[in-house]
C-alpha cells in the first residue's frame, strides 16, 4: 500500500500514513482537527544517456545520406 503525506492548512503539522488507494483522504488533522492537504512530492525519474533528443537520431541520419 502506499505512503501518502498530509500538511494541516492550520497548524503546518506533517505527517505520513499509509492508506489503500482505495480509502477515502483524511479530512482532519489530528494535532488540531483543522483541515488536511495531500502533498504531492517530486516524481524520482532520471534519464542519463543519449538517445532521448531528437538532433541524437538526426546527426547519423545526415551522415548516411551525405555518404
Amino acid at each position: 500500500m502506499p505512503t501518502y503525506t498530509y500538511a494541516c492548512r492550520a497548524c503546518e503539522h506533517r505527517f505520513e500514513t499509509v492508506q489503500s488507494i482505495h480509502d477515502a483522504a483524511l479530512e482532519a488533522c489530528p494535532e488540531c482537527a483543522g483541515d488536511l492537504r495531500r502533498v504531492f512530492g517530486n516524481v524520482g525519474v532520471t534519464f542519463k544517456g543519449s538517445g532521448f533528443y531528437r538532433t541524437d537520431s538526426r546527426a547519423a541520419a545526415k551522415s548516411n545520406s551525405a555518404s
